[in-house]
This record gives C-alpha cells, sequence and structure tokens, in this order.
C-alpha cells in the first residue's frame, strides 16, 4: 500500500524586495491514515493542522524560504511537533521571518524522507532561489517542484537571490529528465506532468 497524496489550498500575501502580493499556495500531504509529511504549510497553520488531521507529522519540508511558503511554518511546527527541514541555501530568506529562530535540520540533494511506505528524494533546483528543492516519489509517479515548474514555464525569477539561466538548467538537468508521466505538483495553480512541459524548453532556452 503506498501513500496517498492530498492537496490544501491556503490565501495570504508573499513579500519581498518592497513589494506584497496576494498569493494563493497549494500545501501537499503525503501519507497514509496514520502518518503523513507536509510540503510547504503555507499562510494558515490551522486550517493545514486540521487537514493532517491528528496524524503522525513525520517531517515538515520546505521546497524554498519565500515568506509565502514558511511564514506559517513556525506556528504549525509548534501545533504538531514536528521537524522542520530547508535548504541550508535558503538560510537568508528564512532569518528574514525567524530572525531568531531556526530550522530543525537541512536538506542536502538525495536526502530521501519515508512515510507510508512512499520514500521521497530531494533534488536541489536553484534558480527561483538559491536553496529551491523538489521532492521525487517515483512510486507515485509525481514529484512536488513548489516554485520551480509551473504549467506552463518556470517559477518567477525577477526579484532577489533568484536567476533565470539557473532555473532553466535545472529543469532541463533535473526534472526534464523524470518520466514524462510524472505528475508536477506545483507551489501555486493546477498541476500538469513533465510531458507537457517538455516540448517548451527549447523556448525557455531562447530567452537565456
Amino acid at each position: 500500500m503506498v501513500a496517498r497524496v492530498d492537496n490544501l489550498v491556503t490565501s495570504g500575501t508573499f513579500s519581498l524586495d518592497g513589494g506584497t502580493w496576494d498569493v494563493d499556495n497549494n500545501v501537499w500531504l503525503v501519507g497514509d491514515d496514520s502518518e503523513v509529511i507536509v510540503i510547504d504549510p503555507a499562510h494558515d497553520a490551522r486550517a493545514v493542522a486540521d487537514a493532517v488531521a491528528g496524524r503522525t507529522v513525520t517531517a515538515v519540508l520546505l521546497t524554498h524560504g519565500h515568506d509565502d511558503h514558511i511564514r506559517a511554518v513556525g506556528e504549525f511546527r509548534d501545533l504538531v511537533g514536528a521537524p522542520v527541514y530547508l535548504n541550508p541555501a535558503d538560510r537568508m530568506l528564512w532569518d528574514a521571518v525567524y530572525p531568531d529562530g531556526s530550522p530543525d535540520r537541512e536538506i542536502a540533494d538525495g536526502d530521501t524522507f519515508e512515510v507510508a511506505g512512499t520514500v521521497l528524494t530531494a533534488v536541489h533546483t536553484p534558480g527561483h532561489s538559491p536553496g529551491s528543492t523538489c521532492f521525487y516519489a517515483p512510486d507515485l509517479g509525481t514529484v512536488f517542484t513548489g516554485d520551480t515548474l509551473f504549467q506552463g514555464g518556470p517559477g518567477a525569477t525577477g526579484r532577489s537571490y533568484s536567476d533565470y539561466g539557473t532555473i532553466v538548467a535545472s529543469i532541463r538537468e533535473r526534472l526534464l529528465v523524470l518520466p514524462e508521466e510524472t505528475v508536477v505538483r506545483t507551489g501555486h495553480g493546477e498541476s500538469t506532468t513533465i510531458g507537457t512541459e517538455k516540448p517548451s524548453l527549447p523556448k525557455w532556452e531562447a530567452k537565456l
């Protein structure tokens, strides 16, 4: 029996470089009826805790450190008592929100996280932010891409700590090599597949 994937959409704001925008975020829960991993518990800690529904949270995985993805994680950690993981290359983004606190553990490329018989593997995909990390679950046929790859193209790279050439290289070398049927579960908006996005790579590279 493999884990199932549940989705919760929460709403709030994203702030960086002096601007603030309204955003809807995807929160992903991977597990079964007894244990779960939560990816990016954004905006509304209590709503995410309600979605956990009493299950044991074995890990809170952050795809990156932008404030819309992490601002609620401190409260959520207190509610569920689970360790928070973040790639240390995004520590400066974390410190902007939590100057007096730290993530519990670091994420490195290739790290694995097991829940309900399913393994998620960390895939470092810098570009949207230096520490952006995706989580690939081959037995579920899915990859959780945060803000690295969306339906229709790469995540935004117009703000501090981001780079368009780097994100395109990450997508080309780390994500588009996955099976084409792999479902891409994004940080915002609708899901897509690797096969759907792959033909657009030349268009993205032409902008380099």
